[in-house]
């Protein structure tokens, strides 16, 4: 199952050239990642904090084409790997049926001293639901 965080671009967005500045996809990447644990794992950020939480370990990104203000983007989350603490997202853009950046990335759930934490044992049959077992 695939999680989709549908996210509008706005001006702040926007470099002067009128297109998405690479740094903001980023902070969308986190929007649907932080969406995508509080509506559908059920593990909001909000409740994590401050006895846990979710940094990000490791993070890649291909940008394959530029959005523009105005654009809506499906951003999908889907689990690509599980672990003992961490956890392996891919997260992809679309507008339409257009690619606009495609990222792979590792979080790790840590407690309030920075310590890795396995994941909770109710969260894992709810990550399972959103394993991708297919290639993308």
């Amino acid at each position: 199952m695939t999680f989709v965080y549908r996210e509008k671009v706005l001006f702040r967005h926007c470099d002067p050239a009128g297109i998405v500045f690479y740094p903001r996809y980023f902070e969308m990447i986190n929007d649907a990642v932080e969406t995508f644990f509080g509506d559908a794992l059920g593990y909001a950020s909000e409740h994590m904090h401050p006895e846990t939480s979710m940094p990000t370990a490791e993070i890649t990104a291909r940008f394959t084409a530029p959005s523009r203000h105005g654009d809506r983007l499906d951003i999908s989350v889907a689990i690509t790997r599980i672990g003992r603490s961490s956890l392996g997202l891919a997260v992809n853009a679309h507008c339409g049926s257009e690619t606009r950046f495609e990222a792979a990335l590792t979080v790790v759930h840590v407690d309030r001293n920075i310590r890795p934490l396995p994941w909770p044992e109710d969260l894992k049959p709810k990550m399972n639901r959103h394993l991708r077992t297919e290639n993308p």
